[in-house]
C-alpha cells in the first residue's frame, strides 16, 4: 500500500531547481583541465571531494542566475545576508538529488583519513552526514548529458537541425528493401524478392505449373549500404595546452564528449576511442575523460599515433581514421628500450623522422589522419602540412572557439561522403 509523507511547509521549494540546468552551469568545473586555479584548494587529479562540488554549486547558484530574486530572498535575513544554515541545507539536498537521480556516485576513503563536515547524502547509505573524505565521480548519465549539451551547441552553430546516418555509393543486401532487386550472389543476405524471382523464372521458361526455379533466378532486395567507421580521437595533453593564457584542453574534452554522444545516438555501428599523448601515450575510457588533466610536459606524437594505429587495426570497420587535436610540435619519442627521448628546443630531426615514419605506417594501413592544429606558428604549419602530404589527410588550423565545429563537420563529411 503506497504512503504519502507530509512535512511542514517552510516556504522553500527544494525540488524546483533543475538538475540539468545545474549540471550545465557546472560543466566548466566538472571538465576543467588544470588551467584555472580557481578551485585549486579543492581539485586536483587525485581529489574530487564533495567540498569542491559544494563550493562549485554555491557559485553556480549565486553567480549563474539559477536562483531568482524571490528565491534568494527566502535564503536571506532581514539585512539581505545569506543565511548560512538555509543555504547549507539547500546544497545538501541538491547533492542528495544528484546522487539519487544517478548523476554522481560517491566513495569514501579509509576511516582514519576522514574529517567531519556537515553534508547529508546517501554516500554511506545511512542518511548520516557525509565525511570530508568522500569523493564523487561523474556517472555515464552525466557524461552523456554533457555530451548532448555540447553536441547541441555545435549543431546550432553549424545551422543544422539534424544529422542522418552515413550513406555510400554502394548497395548492400539487408532486411529493409529500398532499392531495385539484384541477382543473388554468394555472401548476400538471402532477403528474397519473391516477385522478381518468379518473374525471372517465367521469363526464362514461360508461364506454367510447376514453375522451375534455378539458382540464376534468385533475386534479393537491396538496401543502401551504410559503412561503419572506427575513430581514435588523439588529444594532446602536454603542458602547452594550458599555457599562453588559454585553456585548450577543456574544449578538446567537450568535443570528445559531443562526438561520443553523436556516435552513440546516430551511428551505433561506429566506434570512438580516446588516446591522450604527452611524454608517452595511453588510452582512457570516455568515463575517465571528465577528470583528465594536462600533463606531463612534452609531446610524444609518434607514440600517440602508434597506439592509435594499433587500436584501429584491431577493429573490423570499413573506415578507420585518426582525429588528432594538438597545439605543438613533437618534442618526445619512445626509444626501443622504453626510454623516452625529449628535446623541447625546436624541431628535432630524429623525432620528426620517426614521427613521419609512423604517419606513413598509418597510411599503409589505410588509416586517415586529420589534424586540428590550435597554433599557427610557421614551423608548426610546415609540420602539419608534411603530415597531411604523407597520409593524404586533411589539416585544419583552428582555435578553441571553432574547434568543435571543425571536428564535427569533418567527422560528418567523412561519414556521408566516400570516394570509390
Amino acid at each position: 500500500m503506497p504512503f504519502t509523507k507530509y512535512s511542514k511547509w517552510d516556504g522553500i521549494d527544494w525540488q524546483s531547481l533543475s538538475l540539468e540546468g545545474l549540471l550545465d552551469r557546472l560543466a566548466d568545473f566538472l571538465l576543467q583541465s588544470g588551467f584555472e586555479n580557481y578551485y585549486s584548494n579543492y581539485w586536483d587529479d587525485r581529489d574530487q571531494s564533495l567540498d569542491a562540488l559544494r563550493e562549485a554549486i554555491m557559485r553556480a547558484l549565486m553567480e549563474e542566475g539559477l536562483l531568482s530574486d524571490e528565491e534568494l530572498e527566502q535564503f536571506s535575513d532581514e539585512h539581505g545576508n545569506i543565511k548560512a544554515e538555509a543555504m547549507a541545507e539547500l546544497l545538501d539536498r541538491l547533492i542528495e538529488r544528484l546522487i539519487e537521480e544517478g548523476y554522481i556516485t560517491v566513495s569514501e576513503d579509509p576511516p582514519y583519513e576522514q574529517q567531519e563536515t556537515g553534508f547529508a547524502s546517501q554516500a554511506g547509505k545511512t542518511g548520516k552526514p557525509v565525511e570530508r573524505s568522500v569523493k564523487f565521480e561523474l556517472t555515464d548519465k552525466s557524461l552523456d548529458f554533457l555530451g548532448f549539451k555540447a553536441l547541441r551547441q555545435l549543431i546550432a552553430s553549424l545551422g543544422k537541425s539534424s544529422f542522418g546516418r552515413h550513406d555510400t555509393n554502394h548497395l548492400s543486401t539487408g532486411i529493409e528493401a529500398s532499392e531495385a532487386p539484384k541477382r543473388y550472389e554468394f555472401g548476400d543476405t538471402l532477403n528474397l524478392d519473391v516477385n522478381a524471382t518468379l518473374r525471372s523464372a517465367i521469363q526464362r521458361e514461360g508461364l506454367g505449373v510447376p514453375i522451375n526455379l534455378e539458382y540464376a533466378d534468385l533475386m534479393v532486395h537491396q538496401t543502401e549500404y551504410q559503412s561503419s567507421c572506427a575513430t581514435v580521437l588523439m588529444l594532446d595533453c602536454s603542458h602547452s595546452m594550458i599555457l599562453y593564457g588559454e585553456d585548450r584542453f577543456t574544449p578538446a574534452k567537450r568535443v570528445a564528449l559531443a562526438l561520443a554522444h553523436l556516435v552513440r545516438t546516430q551511428y551505433p555501428g561506429d566506434s570512438l576511442r580516446v588516446v591522450l599523448f604527452h611524454d608517452s601515450a595511453e588510452e582512457i575510457p570516455l568515463s575517465a575523460l571528465a577528470r583528465a588533466q594536462v600533463g606531463p610536459y612534452h609531446t610524444n606524437t609518434r607514440e600517440g599515433l602508434k597506439l592509435a594505429r594499433r587500436i584501429l587495426m584491431s577493429q573490423r570497420k570499413d573506415m578507420r581514421q585518426i582525429i588528432m587535436i594538438t597545439d605543438g610540435k613533437p618534442s618526445a619519442m619512445t626509444m626501443d628500450g622504453g626510454r623516452i627521448y625529449k628535446n623541447p628546443m625546436g624541431l628535432d630531426p630524429l623525432i620528426l623522422r620517426e614521427t613521419f615514419r609512423e604517419v606513413a605506417a598509418c597510411r599503409r594501413s589505410g588509416i586517415m589522419i586529420n589534424t586540428f592544429m590550435l597554433a599557427d606558428d610557421y614551423y608548426l604549419v610546415d609540420f602539419v602540412k608534411k603530415i597531411t602530404e604523407i597520409c593524404q589527410g586533411k589539416a585544419y588550423f583552428t582555435t578553441t572557439m571553432t574547434l568543435g565545429e571543425y571536428v564535427l563537420m569533418d567527422y560528418l563529411r567523412r561519414r556521408t561522403k566516400r570516394v570509390h
